[in-house]
């Protein structure tokens, strides 16, 4: 008798978008979103997204991550906090990780330092270090 099972896992990317960065589109300053996003355009800033982020192939990052779940087809020149990274064939990371669980596939690149625990709350606490924090100023 399964009354009480877990729920399955589904895949981050099978999971319905909240916020979507379409390609050719450019985002300038720090972004934050409260489900699962994608990024098939270019940010320049931080991203935090709480549930998940999809970083599409056409997509780049030029910033710091936060969030539970990545899954990298494009490019990331910044450092990533999260519980789950999966890096495609056609990603690039350059920058510190720090992840639970990490997988990379033959032909993805990766350029920078990694640190990987079994319990990572970093992820979950949503704040950056305050000497890589960027402001953005409006006026």
């Amino acid at each position: 008798m399964a009354l009480f099972s877990k729920k399955e896992k589904v895949s981050l990317d099978l999971q319905s978008i909240s916020t979507l960065i379409s390609e050719g589109s450019i985002f300038d300053g720090n972004l934050k979103a409260p489900s699962v996003a994608r990024i098939d355009g270019q940010v320049t800033g931080d991203v935090m997204v709480d549930e998940g982020l999809i970083l599409g192939e056409a997509g780049s990052i030029h910033g710091n991550v936060i969030t539970k779940e990545m899954v990298v087809y494009g490019v990331v020149n910044g450092n990533i906090q999260t519980n789950s990274l999966e890096i495609k064939a056609s990603g690039k990371v350059t920058g510190e990780i720090r992840t639970q669980t990490l997988t990379v596939e033959n032909g993805a690149v990766y350029n920078g330092s990694l640190s990987m625990t079994q319990n990572n709350k970093l992820a979950q606490t949503n704040k950056l270090p305050k000497k890589e924090q960027k402001v953005l100023e409006v006026g």
